[in-house]
């Protein structure tokens, strides 16, 4: 996780121009007057949005030329997180309510704004994933119907270390969200008692991710061992409240623990990416003193963000000053030492 003030000079040129957009805000008034799609075209940072007026939410109503203006304006918060990281994208090109699908391998037709590096398997094949680097890669995938964006936690630049962990907070349906928000604060604590600071993000959906930014990236293979070691001990010295294995026959009342994010390959949802739910909630990186409030991790919409960026906050700024890695020490202390 890239979390030093400077960001690549494409990225800071991009979100000038984003701050500022040019064309005006669309409105989903048109679409649903006539009851009929159309092709209405609008322009987002230089990127041809087709199908501009089409409703992807409501309530409040987002179109797709909203959405590529929200990725090109949040692209200032985002891209210090996702820019040259391997992606994968959701895409729903007729809409969240319609087919949705992953996709982290380039194909035919993909501009040239979303970036491609080849990557080997763990079967030895080589495929070209995906990446941007800019605001206008994020809205060019907003073209191509791109609603989530799902990160790994390594750049293309080094593949093979982890630049965070992420610890997703997975609740049981049966589970209240007051009792993920205190999980998500006894794990802080205890990752600070460890030695590590630890961040909080809201998924969007119903869980917390607490995610630990690392300034000296981790090979893969510590950093699996020490998200798993750490969660398998969590869950075996308080079975009741917590479990670290995906088996959702035994997850009945309790918050899994996925530490499965912190391997090669695995990917988490990135801070600020809008999600294909009702409502288009959005994955957002919150304070610890502000999660205290929150009623519900889905509670953030596109507006909210807007809002957020227009004032000024950023809950996470202080994270930009942290200097931490994973050490020998910390991996023994929760019994993950090679």
């Amino acid at each position: 996780m890239t979390l030093e003030s400077e960001k690549p000079a494409s990225t800071k040129s991009a979100e000038k121009k984003a701050a500022k957009p040019s064309s005006k805000p669309a409105t989903a008034a048109a679409g649903k007057t006539s009851g009929k799609k159309t092709d209405a075209e609008g322009d987002v940072l230089g990127i041809r949005i087709s199908h501009a007026d089409r409703l992807l939410f409501s309530d409040p109503d987002i179109t797709k030329i909203d959405l590529a203006r929200y990725y090109g304006v949040v692209a200032v918060r985002l891209l210090p997180f996702a820019a040259r990281h391997p992606v994968s994208i959701l895409r729903c090109p007729q809409g969240p309510d319609h087919q949705c699908f992953y996709q982290k391998h380039a194909s035919d037709g993909f501009p040239d704004e979303i970036h491609q590096v080849p990557i080997e398997e763990t079967d030895g094949d080589v495929a070209n994933y995906l990446f941007v680097d800019d605001a206008e890669g994020l809205i060019a995938a907003v073209q191509m119907g791109t609603i989530e964006f799902h990160i790994w936690g390594s750049t293309v630049d080094r593949l093979d270390a982890a630049d965070r962990l992420v610890f997703d907070l997975d609740p049981d349906p049966s589970v209240t969200f007051e009792t993920v928000k205190t999980a998500a604060v006894d794990l802080r604590d205890t990752l600070d008692n460890i030695g590590l600071k630890s961040l909080a993000m809201v998924s969007g959906g119903k869980g917390i991710h607490v995610i630990v930014p690392l300034s000296k990236s981790a090979v893969w293979e510590d950093a699996k061992a020490f998200a798993k070691a750490l969660s398998v001990k969590i869950a075996d010295e308080d079975p009741d409240h917590y479990i670290a294995t995906m088996s959702k026959a035994k997850r009945t009342g309790r918050i899994f623990i996925d530490w499965l994010r912190n391997e090669r390959g695995a990917t988490a949802v990135t801070p600020y990416s809008v999600r294909a739910r009702k409502g288009g909630p959005v994955a957002t990186p919150v304070s610890w003193e502000e999660l205290n409030d929150l009623g519900v991790a889905n509670s953030f919409r596109i507006p909210d963000i807007l809002a957020r960026l227009e004032s000024g906050t950023d809950p996470w700024a202080e994270a930009k000053d942290w200097k931490q890695s994973l050490t020998k020490a910390m991996l023994k202390a929760v019994g993950a030492e090679s």
